[in-house]
């Protein structure tokens, strides 16, 4: 993000300054009902940074009288949501298969007969990037409507070498376009294509020998990502893509456990991932591999909600076993075609029983540091990126409790305004 050199302003009239300020680490246990909240709170930001925050008292006795001043309104000011698991750049919709599911057919059925995720990588084939680029703008403007500032973005509606590098030089040219920061992800081993069908050793062949040497060599992914399950790819397969990932440094990631138990979370631990994705399935084994190999557990109550499902991941259990749990949208068009933050608080307060305080936090500083940057975002700290939403709320539990509205009326990324 651009940084204005002697860019200086006060946030304040904030009802609540909700900065989380804390340990250097991710919060576990009691810490995550901790938001580290002032009260009539202010921040001072200078050079695309947090310099300052307090009472507004205290921060007023330490400004100029001219400074620029930016009046929240009465409202609450919270860091950027970090969302940590999305499919953000995709052709087309599957309303077509929405309308199929209300009317009994399954995910898996649809997968069987040709849609799902296959059927998006076929449009996603066929559009230009100037097509992806465009449809995408338009998605990432209802991420900054939430709130967030940050998003993990995994490609995986290619499933070819030229089409995943189509995908992934996108979302690079969404990042370089600095309205909203992107983390990008490969995801090539999403689902088996069409051309690949009863060969998954060709294909898992084609993934480790031409994909990822060239995404490496073009340096378009931060981290690896393999849809591990015995139907998709099973763990020798996945291990196998995530080990090669691994060498050529990549840091991992897992969608794991989404509907068979513990296979994905024990490889998770084994390869040593920064985070395990979905989790709905893992049972007892599973999360206490995760534990014992501090993986952060991804949680995405959104997908479970759109399939109509009601087995939610163990959050309680995972923050009993000290697990620092991250809450992001999953973001795609078949499973999670939703980018509300404020709506993955709701579910994640109504189905998984976090207070809104520990949802609050699995959406900003556990998130940052599942994607190594919790130095410097999610939280509103001194030194760290002024990447803040001012949210219309006179209280933060306001976010999950009115649920189904997007509340964010100002946001800045480096300290500048993007919407």
């Amino acid at each position: 993000m651009p940084v204005l050199q002697g860019m200086e302003y006060v946030v304040w009239n904030c009802s609540q300054l909700v900065s989380l300020a804390g340990l250097p680490r991710p919060r576990i246990g009691p810490e995550m009902r901790e938001l580290s909240i002032i009260p009539d709170g202010a921040m001072l930001v200078r050079d695309g940074r947090i310099a300052l925050t307090g009472t507004r008292a205290a921060v007023e006795h330490d400004v100029s009288p001219s400074i620029k001043v930016v009046n929240a309104g009465g409202r609450i000011v919270l860091p950027g949501f970090v969302d940590a698991h999305t499919h953000p750049v995709f052709a087309g919709t599957r309303a077509d298969e929405f309308e199929q599911r209300a009317e009994g057919a399954t995910y898996a059925e649809i997968a069987a007969r040709g849609g799902g995720i296959r059927s998006t990588v076929r449009r996603t084939r066929e559009a230009s990037e100037a097509q992806l680029a465009a449809t995408s703008r338009k998605y990432r403007e209802w991420f900054l409507r939430g709130g967030t500032t940050t998003i993990e973005a995994k490609s995986g509606y290619g499933l070819s070498l030229e089409s995943e590098l189509k995908i992934l030089k996108v979302i690079q040219q969404l990042g370089a376009e600095q309205n909203l920061r992107y983390v990008p992800t490969f995801l090539g081993a999403h689902e088996i294509p069409d051309e690949y069908r009863g060969r998954i050793g060709d294909y898992v062949e084609l993934v480790i020998h031409e994909m990822l040497p060239r995404v490496a060599q073009e340096h378009l992914a931060e981290y690896c990502d393999v849809f591990c399950e015995p139907s998709v790819f099973p763990t020798d397969a996945a291990r196998v893509i995530l080990r090669a990932a691994q060498k050529l440094g990549f840091g991992l990631r897992l969608h794991a456990d989404q509907f068979s138990a513990d296979e994905g979370a024990r490889l998770a631990a084994e390869v040593g991932a920064a985070t395990a994705d979905h989790l709905e399935a893992t049972g007892p084994e599973g999360l206490a591999a995760l534990s014992a190999a501090h993986v952060q557990p991804v949680l995405l109550p959104a997908s479970v909600y759109n399939l109509g499902s009601t087995h939610y991941p163990a959050a309680r259990r995972m923050i009993d076993l000290g697990l620092p749990i991250v809450l992001a949208t999953d973001f795609n068009p078949g499973s999670s075609p939703t980018t509300s933050m404020p709506m993955v608080l709701s579910l994640a307060s109504t189905h998984m029983k976090l207070t809104p305080a520990e949802a609050i936090t699995a959406a900003t500083i556990n998130a940052a540091y599942s994607l190594r940057r919790g130095h410097e975002i999610g939280s509103l700290e001194p030194g760290k990126l002024a990447d803040f939403a001012i949210h219309d709320c006179a209280d933060y539990r306001e976010l999950p409790y009115f649920f189904g509205r997007d509340t964010a009326r100002a946001v800045y990324i480096g300290g500048v305004s993007v919407m």
